[in-house]
């Protein structure tokens, strides 16, 4: 990966990748999913302080998947890339096939018991 931009743009591909890294962060994705949430909302939802819920909020708003806009006194976010639901299902795939993989060799080393 000699190629100075092609690694710029893998790095970029990762960033994004990192910013969906964390529980907290794909529950958010998957509430915006349904619409536009509050701070207050979220922060109800998720059970935390509104601290650590606004790091996560800037953490996805930087990586450009989610984005915002001001009412009165409230930020309201909402999923600014409908896209990445399609990467979350291509994750859900994945745990479907190791889990169909784990129970095939849970049932070969049962039966040769």
């Amino acid at each position: 990966m000699k190629d100075t931009f092609q690694y710029a743009h893998y790095k970029a591909r990762a960033d994004i990748i990192k910013a969906m890294a964390h529980p907290t962060r794909l529950f958010i994705v998957e509430e915006l999913e349904k619409g536009e949430r509050c701070v207050n909302e979220l922060t109800r939802m998720i059970g935390s302080d509104m601290s650590t819920v606004s790091k996560h909020l800037s953490i996805l708003k930087n990586a450009g998947i989610i984005g915002d806009r001001k009412e009165g006194t409230n930020i309201y976010y909402y999923l600014k890339t409908p896209c990445i639901l399609g990467f979350i299902g291509c994750v859900e795939e994945v745990l479907e096939f190791n889990t169909k993989k784990q129970g095939e060799i849970l049932r070969t080393c049962r039966s040769k018991r």
